[in-house]
């Protein structure tokens, strides 16, 4: 594996019609603690209908001291685009966020700073906290969370256990090992207009950890998450449920039938628990809580069994 000291960075964003969030995610990005030349922030329109290539391009044209790079990819999925922007980097290093997500100010120092002390690690995941706008609803919950992409593994520097893995919003990994596996599959585009596919991150870090990549946690490296409450429909939190079900399906059936009903029976019981804990919920005198928990379970379970 290849040792980081000093490593440019390639910050790619995949956004698609976000023209209210993509300025302020290039803006944390752009006023980082470390020197500008060290590293390069490319943005990928995956088909757009919104002016977020407008906004993007005026953001490059006023920030003449950025190194910005603005590319649109036509094939929609941001498996699509993740992959369009790291065959444009230059870096050692890869880091994906999303373009509703703030970079803290120290965020690529703390990245640096972790691949320099961890030369043996090829993959690093952080915090993903959630901005909620106004505050946050009553009826979330911890369970419920991950589907705005709530992440918080450990409070110190550790390695992933066999089943976990960085999320989406916040993930690096070295050149070296991007390419090993040529990136992200394709099959699973995660967004593709209102249908999602999701878990090409999840599938990503397996094959990556299949080969005997190390992927790491620091607590250190962190972003915000924007969340407005009001786009948090119904019809909104099934497509995110559902969509990790269809990732499911599609990434358990490229290993087998025996693969793929397993993953159902899991499911199954994860129902159940969630039944169990939205009873808890209720009996505790947070009512609010208890459907959410078990409807997201409910909708994954549809996004695992249905055909699409």
């Amino acid at each position: 594996m290849e040792t980081q000291t000093a490593a440019m960075i390639s910050v790619i964003i995949s956004s698609y019609n976000r023209a209210d969030y993509i300025v302020n995610a290039i803006d944390s990005l752009y006023n980082q603690t470390v020197d500008k030349n060290g590293y390069e922030i490319i943005v990928v329109d995956n088909n757009s209908t919104d002016n977020t290539e407008e906004l993007c391009r005026n953001y490059i044209a006023s920030h003449g001291d950025a190194n910005i790079i603005f590319l649109k990819e036509t094939s929609q999925g941001s498996s699509y685009s993740r992959n369009a922007g790291a065959h444009a980097a230059k870096g050692d290093l890869f880091t994906f966020i999303d373009d509703d997500a703030l970079a803290f100010p120290d965020f690529l120092e703390k990245i640096r700073r972790f691949f320099t002390v961890h030369p043996e690690a090829s993959g690093l995941g952080g915090p993903i906290i959630p901005k909620y706008i106004p505050a946050e609803p009553e009826w979330m919950s911890y369970y419920v969370s991950s589907l705005v992409a709530n992440f918080d593994y450990s409070d110190e520097v550790t390695e992933f256990s066999k089943n976990r893995y960085p999320f989406e919003p916040n993930m690096t990994v070295t050149r070296e090992a991007f390419f090993a596996i040529n990136g992200f599959d394709t099959n699973l585009p995660g967004v593709v207009g209102k249908l999602r596919i999701g878990g090409e991150g999840k599938d990503f870090f397996f094959r990556l950890k299949a080969l005997g990549f190390r992927i790491f946690y620091d607590p250190e490296v962190k972003v915000h998450h924007v969340v407005e409450v009001k786009k948090l429909t119904s019809e909104y939190l099934y497509r995110v449920a559902s969509g990790q079900g269809r990732g499911e399906r599609v990434r358990v059936k490229k290993i087998g039938a025996s693969a793929y009903y397993s993953k159902v029976v899991e499911f199954i019981f994860k129902l159940g628990a969630a039944i169990i804990l939205g009873i808890g919920y209720a009996l505790k005198g947070k009512p609010k809580k208890t459907w959410p928990v078990i409807k997201f379970r409910i909708d994954a379970l549809k996004g695992l069994t249905q055909k699409f």
